[in-house]
C-alpha cells in the first residue's frame, strides 16, 4: 500500500506539533513520530478501522487524536488528523466537506 499524506491531513500535523512543541522542548518532535509511525502502520492495517463521517478512522497510539482516511485502489489517503479533545462537530463539518470532494 502507497500512503499519501494530503495538505489538510499536513496542516493538522504541522498545528499538532506546534501545540505540543510549546508545551515543552522535543514534545513536538515525540508527538511527530508517534503520528507518522500509526500512519506507516496503515500500509498494513489498511481497512479494519470502523468508518466515521464516510472514513476510515484510526485513533493514535500515544496522543489523543484520530487518523481520518480513505482506501483509493492501493493508496491510502489521510484527509485529516484531528485531535480527539476538540468539539466533534468540526471534526464531523470538515469531514463532510470531505465527502464533497469525494463525489
Amino acid at each position: 500500500m502507497r500512503i499519501q499524506i494530503l495538505d489538510e491531513a499536513e496542516r493538522d500535523l504541522k498545528e499538532g506539533f506546534r501545540f505540543y512543541e510549546s508545551r515543552g522542548v522535543g514534545l513536538g518532535d515525540y508527538f511527530l513520530d508517534s503520528l507518522i509511525s500509526d500512519i506507516d502502520s496503515l500500509q498494513v492495517y489498511a481497512g479494519i478501522h470502523p468508518v466515521v463521517f464516510g472514513f476510515h478512522r484510526m485513533l493514535a497510539q500515544r496522543f489523543p487524536y484520530a487518523i481520518y482516511y480513505i482506501l483509493h485502489d492501493t493508496t491510502v489517503k489521510v484527509w485529516a488528523v484531528l485531535d480527539c479533545r476538540k468539539n466533534p462537530l468540526n471534526a464531523q463539518k470538515r469531514l463532510f466537506k470531505g465527502n464533497l470532494k469525494l463525489k
